[in-house]
């Protein structure tokens, strides 16, 4: 009996780490799901931009993706790969993590510069163009541009005037009853309002780029400067769609597999 339990012993540990190895494969692709095109304000995971998120048994995660074209900006490409390392890295129990842009004009240099835990301007030195985290903010107020836009048509939609929305506080909004597109739609904004602002209960919930609270006698004609906003956001989200079709196999679904190193 004792000799049958020592040798079930390994088969419940590899069993164990098998299972451990798998939740992390699950949270670290859950991870990633929640980093954004910069530029499209979509998950690069939705796009099919990843195409390798693996965990070793040594707790180090190896990340591969590729973008729609050879020539996407290299500043572009290197705040996509650092947003997706930040995100990562934040997990408690990852001990390293590699990120890897494949089929690129660069790829060599940024993935030496990723590597060595370089910023953009020390990977590309003298070529850098621009200051990488003024380039995060610009998307990220864009983001933010987006979502009030879409979540602005919605409660005018269902019948909330300019003068009731511009009057809302950011804790009025949050107990706003809504339907559940309206709820996410809510929870989408929320989550990008103090890019531009604080965040606090009391404050207007809706704010322009600047902070400024919105006004309801200016409210229409700002709805329709941040709809052309939206729409160019959604000719580059189809045009990346479909160069990205073109230049790989997107018919072939990707599985996600947990793997132990040996």
């Amino acid at each position: 009996m004792s000799g049958r339990i020592a040798r079930s012993l390994p088969e419940r540990d590899r069993q164990a780490e098998q299972r451990q190895v798998e939740a992390r494969q699950a949270e670290l692709w859950g991870c990633l799901h929640g980093v954004m095109d910069p530029e499209l304000d979509e998950s690069v995971v939705d796009l099919n931009f990843v195409t390798r998120a693996d965990v070793d048994a040594t707790n180090h995660v190896h990340i591969e993706f590729r973008l729609p074209t050879y020539w996407c900006a290299a500043n572009f490409s290197f705040l996509m790969a650092d947003d997706m390392r930040r995100a990562v890295t934040a997990l408690e129990w990852v001990e390293g993590v590699s990120v890897v842009l494949g089929e690129h004009m660069y790829a060599d240099k940024i993935n030496a510069g990723l590597a060595q835990g370089l910023s953009f301007q020390e990977t590309f030195g003298v070529e850098a163009d621009g200051d990488l985290e003024d380039l995060r903010r610009t998307f990220l107020v864009k983001a933010f541009q987006r979502r009030q836009v879409a979540l602005l048509n919605h409660l005018t939609g269902i019948g909330h005037s300019p003068e009731t929305i511009t009057a809302l506080t950011l804790a009025e909004l949050c107990g706003l009853p809504v339907d559940d597109e309206g709820d996410g739609l809510r929870q989408r904004y929320l989550a990008r309002r103090d890019v531009v602002a604080a965040a606090r209960d009391e404050v207007p919930a809706f704010v322009d780029a600047a902070g400024s609270p919105l006004r309801a006698d200016g409210f229409s004609a700002y709805v329709s400067g941040l709809r052309r906003v939206g729409v160019n956001a959604e000719f580059n989200s189809a045009l990346c769609r479909g160069l990205l079709s073109v230049r790989f196999d997107l018919e072939t679904p990707f599985v996600p597999k947990a793997r132990v190193s040996a």
